[in-house]
């Protein structure tokens, strides 16, 4: 049973908490325009099966700031640059606190996680914690061989395939890739390999959790049914939750007694500092924070990741043209044969308009994190209200016309010679958000995504398996929290004649 159907059951309790909390009081206040609300469920059927779409299509006829009801919920939709950069960056404290969905409620997941907590002391120790231990310039620099050693890994797998004739499913090889370089940085061991059925289990929960977060649910859209789970998310979201808890709970044990898993070298790591196993580089966090720290850390870190890679491969064989013209950047830069190196990355102007190109067209993220209201703040000339939820729609961000030339078309030339970036500085590119609560593994994810994509197209020419061509390549998405290729990308690697 969908959600509609199950706001359609519901409509007679709906219509009596409509009678017990409507006011009478008029509200002077102007608020952004919207589609009229329908009794009881407003404008829920509004939503379709991919949100972000749907609501880019609504900004047309209503404008980049827009409000909706979603049931008793009002929600405010941003879907331009400039109302994007009026919210998060002129008004960035008022826009700072997360609208937490009723999924994140497991585990009591919302009250210590580094994504939903709201703005406050808490939250700055925690996003303090991330910085300095994994994502700061100086971790970063220092980590460089670890990561070169994961591509490495990754491009040994891609060899063998290729020996063998047998297709890359990209999406499962850079998500283990990944995996191993945060459990490394945090476990000192790789926790699997690109056909491992524990990686490949690891990945089915990450996206669970991700598909179940980011699905409507009627009880966040009437906090009345919050109790009765009536979808059953939560309870999906705890399963997955219990299965990443269980884990990370097994390797702190064994590192609070002095333990590590075997394989695990003996160096100290990002769970010594957490644990305040070394004094001196100890974090205060307390230690029931630590497996939600590292929930969210490996969940974000290993999707969007992920995700980013499967779809700029997916432009690249769609578009031979424009992979030929960066494979003929790398051999020029790196030479045939050659590894490529994080420092060669600022050598690589049209690896790097890949990249953003690909964010501007598939951003991890379509509908950044939801924001919530603690007060009315005005925008223009609108007000958004208090305890409204904030949507911005980083899609249609990315997809405007009125700021992109051929906004539907893969053009990375579009970025040779401009200085946008996707660090939050930007609006017209904001894939991991932007103001206090941007992504804060975007440092970490550029880094890897650039040398796990360049590598892969220097290294080897890659053939769509089973006929497929580029002109008839499925690029549906599957919408969730983030939002993923529907149909996996496969390719048989075929080496480059040195």
């Amino acid at each position: 049973m969908d959600y509609l159907t199950i706001v359609l059951c519901l409509l007679p309790i709906c219509f009596a908490i409509h009678f017990l909390f409507s006011t009478a009081k008029k509200d002077s206040r102007v608020l952004p325009p919207g589609p009229p609300p329908l009794p009881f469920v407003g404008n829920l059927f509004s939503l379709g099966n991919k949100p972000h779409i749907s609501l880019a299509e609504l900004s047309k006829t209503y404008g980049p700031l827009m409000m909706l009801r979603l049931g008793r919920v009002p929600t405010v939709i941003i879907s331009s640059s400039t109302m994007a950069r009026e919210a998060l960056q002129k008004n960035d404290i008022s826009f700072s606190t997360r609208n937490v969905v009723d999924a994140l409620c497991a585990y009591k997941h919302n009250e210590n996680s580094v994504a939903w907590l709201p703005y406050s002391t808490e939250w700055r120790n925690l996003r303090k914690v991330c910085n300095s231990q994994v994502f700061s310039t100086s971790r970063l620099d220092a980590s460089q061989s670890l990561r070169k050693s994961k591509v490495k890994h990754l491009l040994s797998y891609v060899d063998k395939c290729s020996e063998a004739g047998l297709a890359v499913e990209f999406a499962q090889a850079a998500f283990t890739t990944t995996l191993n370089l945060l459990s490394s940085t945090f476990f000192s061991m790789d926790m699997g390999d690109p056909t491992s059925e524990f990686a490949r289990q690891f990945r089915v929960t990450i996206r669970g959790i991700m598909e179940e977060v980011g699905k409507p649910n009627v009880a966040d859209y009437y906090p009345i049914f919050k109790r009765i789970d009536p979808q059953g998310i939560r309870r999906r979201t705890e399963f997955h939750f219990g299965k990443m808890m269980d884990l990370f709970n097994s390797l702190i044990d064994q590192r609070l007694k002095g333990q590590r898993p075997a394989g695990a070298t003996k160096d100290f790591d990002a769970l010594d500092a957490l644990l305040g196993i070394d004094q001196e580089k100890a974090e205060e966090i307390p230690k029931s924070q630590v497996p939600n720290l590292l929930v969210d850390l490996f969940a974000a870190g290993t999707d969007t990741t992920t995700t980013s890679l499967e779809w700029a491969m997916a432009e690249l064989l769609r578009h031979p043209e424009k992979l030929k013209k960066a494979q003929a950047e790398l051999h020029e830069v790196i030479g045939k044969g050659n590894s490529l190196e994080e420092q060669d990355i600022t050598r690589l102007p049209y690896l790097q308009a890949i990249v953003k190109e690909s964010f501007r067209l598939h951003p991890p993220v379509p509908l950044l994190l939801p924001r919530k209201m603690d007060s009315d703040v005005k925008l223009f000339n609108y007000t958004v209200p208090k305890n409204a939820q904030v949507l911005v729609n980083a899609w249609a961000i990315g997809r405007d016309p009125n700021t992109w030339k051929n906004a539907e078309s893969f053009e990375p030339e579009r970025f040779l010679g401009s200085k946008i970036d996707v660090k939050g500085r930007d609006f017209d590119l904001i894939p991991f958000g932007a103001g206090r609560r941007i992504c804060p593994g975007l440092p970490l994810a550029i880094r890897m995504l650039h040398l796990m994509l360049g590598s892969l197209i220097h290294g080897f020419d890659w053939k769509l398996e089973d006929g497929l061509t580029p002109e008839n390549m499925d690029m549906e998405e599957k919408f969730g929290l983030t939002s993923e290729k529907l149909q996996r990308l496969r390719a048989i690697p075929i080496p480059h004649p040195l």
